[in-house]
């Protein structure tokens, strides 16, 4: 579509409804001038744009249970949120992809190279290049694109801003080049490869299946090649709840070793047992084999496959817990027991998380401990401000995502969540608290 045609419906009230479904229906404002915003200044600086534009965005997502769990085969409930990136592309006639983002210098590409190169690794040219390749092995001919891209999700925040880019150049990949036959799946296996691979980081299949796929996934990884992915209603506003991810302030930059850690020791134990990985691995031989197990792999590698075995109940549990829900129908009393079910599974999900998986914190960064304090913070806040009629404490929070710094995940009353904000805004800042909208679009071409 021509430059100014995509403008023209980008201001008209037909793109409501696409915006309302990204975003929801109070930020079609916000969104509308974010879209016309890159357009404009897409086609300023590459006027080349101007004659086939096309939008393309992904999501950023939400981990709900499974925490730690998609690397050794795990189960894994995770959303797609509001929180996107977003690009206007232009396919090219030569083999060079031009990427450009605010805050960071552009990325040029050329496809003819596609091995990976050491002296890539870290950056967006090697997510580029890894994802190229994952096309080519799969027998799609490419050619290069220009982009101009944005994104809300926050950097470092667990709510998985890399997986979006990566996820985001494969859809621009497919919408140009393969039709947009390739699903979500094969989007996420082709981003996780690129960051494995060629961007040198260690991570499990969860990221990007939840950034690509839209709304809430139950995923099963027990083959991750060919994992299960199903749909789940998830709607706790109807009950009363808001989801909100809290950011600590701090960063993941020097924390790959920490992350790498955690797949590393649980794949430890699994060998120790003759396995590869935990999945498989039941509770009665985990115990039995404990003494023999710290001395091979140590006591942390040991808790954290405690940790693993008891989160994949638990994902059972939330999915169980959230299908009583959404099948309840009119009867509020069942749904709210349903609700209040998923809710304890989350608060042992989290405490599980600290105790056993120990990702709250970090032993190298004794003086940093900022989702520890935003854990404790939130928890203060429940008691006093969310106390149920019979004592008990309405409302759960955990670490979310990765662990170690970034972000915690808070399920607030709705009536509570302005409360919240300012309490929270005291210690990390009035920006803290973003509340979030499972979104029912992963990755996509955008058509207006």
């Amino acid at each position: 579509m021509k430059a100014q045609e995509l403008i023209s419906k980008l201001s008209a009230p037909s793109a409501d409804a696409v915006f309302a479904r990204l975003y929801g229906v109070s930020a079609v404002p916000a969104a509308r001038q974010r879209y016309l915003a890159l357009a404009a200044e897409t086609v300023a600086a590459f006027p080349e744009t101007a004659d086939d534009l096309r939008v393309f965005t992904a999501a950023g997502r939400t981990e709900l249970g499974g925490n730690h769990t998609d690397h050794n085969h795990g189960k894994v409930l995770a959303a797609s949120i509001q929180l996107d990136a977003v690009a206007f592309a232009s396919a090219r006639s030569d083999s060079t992809v031009v990427f450009r983002s605010p805050r960071y210098p552009d990325v040029v590409v050329d496809l003819d190279e596609l091995q990976p190169r050491p002296a890539e690794e870290g950056t967006t040219e090697a997510l580029v290049r890894g994802i190229a390749a994952g096309f080519a092995e799969r027998g799609i001919k490419l050619r290069g694109f220009t982009a101009n891209a944005v994104s809300t999700v926050l950097s470092g925040s667990g709510l998985s801003s890399s997986a979006a880019i990566e996820v985001l150049i494969g859809t621009i990949f497919n919408g140009l080049y393969a039709g947009g036959k390739l699903g979500a799946v094969e989007l996420a296996r082709i981003g996780q490869k690129a960051e494995n691979v060629y961007f040198g980081k260690p991570c499990g299949l969860m990221d990007q299946v939840a950034c690509a796929s839209g709304g809430a996934v139950a995923i099963d990884f027990a083959d991750p090649e060919r994992p299960l992915v199903r749909n789940v209603d998830f709607d706790l506003e109807a009950a009363g709840w808001a989801l909100c991810v809290v950011d600590s302030g701090g960063n993941h930059a020097d924390l790959t070793s920490e992350y790498a850690a955690v797949p590393a020791e649980m794949k430890a134990v699994a060998r120790a047992l003759g396995a590869e990985v935990l999945r498989g691995i039941d509770r009665a031989t985990l115990i039995a084999k404990t003494p023999s197990l710290r001395a091979a792999t140590g006591d942390r590698a040991l808790l954290r496959a405690f940790h693993f075995l008891a989160e994949n109940e638990r994902v059972d549990g939330m999915l169980d817990a959230l299908e009583r829900a959404n099948s309840a129908g009119p009867d509020a009393a069942v749904r709210n027991a349903a609700v209040r079910d998923f809710l304890r599974l989350v608060a042992a999900s989290g405490e599980s998380s600290w105790r056993l998986l120990q990702n709250v914190s970090t032993p190298k960064l004794p003086g940093d401990q900022g989702v520890a304090l935003a854990l404790a913070l939130t928890e203060e806040f429940l008691r006093a401000e969310c106390a149920s009629d019979d004592g008990g404490v309405r409302g759960v929070c955990r670490v979310h995502g990765g662990g170690f710094a970034g972000t915690i995940q808070a399920y607030i009353p709705i009536g509570k969540v302005a409360d919240y904000v300012r309490w929270m805004g005291g210690a990390f800042g009035e920006k803290a608290v973003t509340p979030l909208r499972i979104r029912p679009v992963g990755a996509a071409e955008l058509r207006f």
